[in-house]
């Protein structure tokens, strides 16, 4: 495999590219993914829908009710890229980093970085210093663009050779620098396979991964998952509670709804009640979250008016059957449950509609195959256990780590969950491969435990793993948490365990259970099992 000449000037992010035979197999067979050899996904997204659909239809929203046309998205974006080229210095191929929570202005500085031709390294607005600094000296980040309310972590991580410039406002460093600038900016015409961003893995230990993605990348999640599962339309508003670094959140709230003219929700904080109410007052249209938050809302339902909603898309960890169920008879929408990961950019498995069978992940994305394969590579049988592959326009690349090795293998990537797929093409997650409980010779998957808790209704929210016994031998432990009003103690351990045995086989029932008052989670709402495992301290 080949690439195309760089526009990069600094070119680090093609040089600690791994080698193309550690590359995963890219397969390009949709019409839609044959891409130009010169592309810039910035100027596809924004200036590609002022092209169809002229530049005062709305593109971004704020919570308190601004609108920014993609007109004023487009000026704005402009006065940035002149600052970072002209004022800082800013050369094809550099590293920006962004810190902020959602908002317009965060969407503005990622499109003028991508502009520019530089690599945007979008992080999560709770990081702090430490967690800053790791991915600083990784990505050897040349600037910093951070909202005036988050600066204090990111000057303690003190990256070397960082500068920070602050946004926010109209009396931010940058708003003052861009103010002063005028007319259009030439986008820098990169190549479709110029890296053009850095997205860091929300792994829970260990050094931080960092996944390099292309500008055709960027496209092609949206020209797949989105164009032939989520199918958006141009009236569309988005929104949805992920952070704009989880690549979850970023293809949600940015890419898809720009790929196709829509527009955008940006909520700083979307804890449950706020995205619900978000949606009921704005009259959303597309809601992208993690299945928590599907749960928590099923309470909220009665009282918020949320019949705009006509796509809702989960993703982060497994969405249970009994949610999905809930959710539906509550609303008649079909939640669309998909399984992404940062090393693919976004969902290559996930199903719409009538294709849905609930508690399954569903079949592949167009434009994407996977399998279930065992331990030597093969494929194995309907309703065996295996590690999940995966293949696509969009795969894992690491940014110079030896781990590249571990998740492409056979050109396939492997994505470290262990699934099922049945006859009919479907897949069944059961559990990350490392989550996975073996007890007294049995294969237990943890999802499937949680699912049945779930459907108690004193259970709110509830994790599973495995702990060690007083024999060594794994006993497989809940952690609870219950509803407002349901008490814990030795009768309610002993009321869900009966109803657990009723449900599925008895081998799989929690030996222990231990109430919380809530489970660890990490900033996208992933539950943190590792943190279970932890002895109590």
């Amino acid at each position: 495999m080949s690439l195309s000449p760089s526009a990069h000037v600094d070119t680090f992010t093609r040089d600690n590219l791994p080698p193309v035979d550690q590359w995963p197999d890219l397969v390009f067979d949709l019409p839609d993914l044959q891409y130009p050899d010169r592309l810039n996904c910035a100027e596809e997204l924004l200036g590609g829908s002022i092209a169809r659909f002229g530049p005062n239809r709305p593109c971004l929203r704020d919570a308190s009710g601004t609108v920014w046309s993609y007109g004023e998205v487009r000026d704005r974006v402009d006065k940035i890229a002149q600052v970072l080229a002209d004022d800082l210095g800013i050369l094809p191929g550099n590293r920006v980093l962004l810190r902020g929570p959602n908002n317009p202005e965060l969407v503005a500085c990622w499109l003028a970085v991508l502009k520019v031709g530089a690599v945007v390294v979008t992080t999560m607005p709770l990081l702090r210093a430490g967690e800053l600094a790791a991915i600083g000296r990784i990505a050897r980040v040349q600037l910093a663009l951070c909202d005036s309310r988050l600066t204090d972590d990111l000057i303690k991580a003190d990256v070397p050779g960082m500068k920070i410039v602050e946004y926010g406002g109209e009396t931010g460093d940058l708003a003052r620098a861009a103010a002063a600038k005028v007319g259009s900016y030439q986008t820098v015409q990169t190549a479709a396979d110029d890296v053009a961003l850095l997205a860091f893995t929300s792994g829970t230990t260990g050094r931080p991964k960092s996944t390099m993605h292309f500008h055709r990348d960027v496209l092609a999640i949206a020209d797949t998952f989105s164009a032939h599962v989520l199918k958006p339309q141009p009236d569309d508003l988005f929104t949805g509670s992920p952070p704009l670094a989880f690549t979850f959140g970023l293809g949600g709230l940015v890419i898809f709804p720009m790929r196709v003219g829509a527009a955008s929700l940006l909520l700083e904080k979307a804890p449950p009640p706020d995205l619900f109410a978000a949606v009921a007052d704005h009259k959303v249209t597309v809601l992208f979250t993690a299945p928590m938050a599907y749960r928590a809302a099923l309470t909220m339902l009665p009282s918020v008016d949320v019949s705009s909603l006509r796509r809702c898309v989960s993703a982060g960890e497994a969405l249970p059957k009994s949610t999905w169920e809930a959710f539906h008879d509550a609303t008649g929408v079909r939640i669309i449950d998909g399984i992404g990961a940062t090393e693919m950019l976004h969902i290559f498995v996930g199903s719409a509609d009538d294709d849905i069978r609930p508690g399954s992940t569903g079949r592949p994305v167009p434009g994407y195959r996977a399998q279930v394969l065992d331990e030597s590579g093969n494929p194995v049988p309907a309703g065996t256990l295996g590690r999940l592959a995966v293949k696509g326009p969009t795969g894992c690349r690491y940014l110079s780590d030896d781990r590249q090795l571990a998740y492409v293998q056979n050109v396939w990537n492997i994505t470290g969950d262990t699934y099922t797929r049945d006859a009919d093409g479907y897949f069944w997650y059961q559990a990350r491969s490392d989550d996975l409980i073996i007890a007294s010779g049995y294969n237990i998957s943890p999802a499937e435990v949680e699912e049945t808790l779930l459907r108690h209704p004193d259970v709110a929210e509830c994790g599973v793993v495995g702990l060690p016994d007083e024999r060594g031998s794994l006993a497989v432990t809940a952690f609870v948490v219950l509803r407002e009003g349901a008490t814990g103690g030795e009768s309610a351990v002993a009321a869900l365990q009966e109803f657990t045995k009723a449900e599925i086989a008895p081998y799989k029932c929690p030996r222990k259970i231990r109430f919380v008052a809530e489970l660890p989670r990490t900033n996208t709402g992933k539950l943190q099992r590792f943190r279970l495992r932890e002895p109590p301290g």
